[in-house]
């Protein structure tokens, strides 16, 4: 993925990397739900980096999505009302089964797209020594453009699996993917991404 007239460095991962996982959540894997979309193949690839940095005993965070008052993202509710089932203690905002997390594996609470945004993210990630990003999760378009840009304006280097993201709109999924790697991240396969870690935490050995 390359744009024709904006040069542009692939950066990869460094030392310290940390994996996100982006709201995938009942709300999102599950088509029953006004928000989700049938997408088996991007939780398979989110499990697959899961239990690699697991492995390695590298961070992993998730986000999900919860509104406990009225006033939560009024606005976003606003523009998108299917925002409203995502509620405590709902079947919606709980970590797909597929990717339940250990304990001590944050869930951040959200209102917003953005992982960072009025989230203590950042603050976790800098405590634990982490300088770049494995982000992953629904909706490529949405919270996690929103997350990998923030990502970038923390001064993380953020990679896209891109595998593990998804979209109910397969054109924005490209078009996301295709400017996400021009200007905000690098997006690279799955497999890439598993052999930078391996090569990463080897050469620490």
């Amino acid at each position: 993925m390359t744009s024709n007239n904006l040069q542009q460095n692939t950066l990869g991962l460094t030392a310290s990397p940390a994996l996100v996982l982006v709201d995938m959540i009942n709300g999102f894997t599950d088509p029953a739900c006004p928000l989700g979309s049938d997408c088996p193949e991007v939780v398979v690839a989110n499990v697959q980096l899961l239990e690699a940095f697991r492995a390695l005993g590298l961070p992993v965070f998730f986000t999900t999505v919860v509104y406990h008052n009225e006033q939560q993202a009024k606005v976003f509710r606003q523009k998108v009302p299917a925002l409203n089932v995502l509620q405590p203690d709902s079947h919606w905002v709980k970590i797909d089964s597929a990717l339940e997390p250990l304990d001590g594996e944050p869930v951040i609470e959200k209102q917003w797209a953005s992982a960072f945004f009025e989230t203590d993210l950042n603050e976790r990630l800098s405590a634990l020594g982490v300088d770049s990003l494995v982000v992953t999760g629904l909706t490529t378009s949405g919270c996690v453009r929103a997350s990998a840009v923030d990502g970038l304006q923390n001064d993380y280097q953020v990679v896209i699996a891109e595998e593990a993201v998804g979209d109910r709109n397969p054109d924005a999924h490209r078009a996301n993917l295709f400017d996400l790697n021009a200007k905000y991240a690098d997006v690279l396969p799955v497999a890439q991404v598993l052999n930078q870690l391996t090569v990463l935490c080897g050469s620490k050995g």
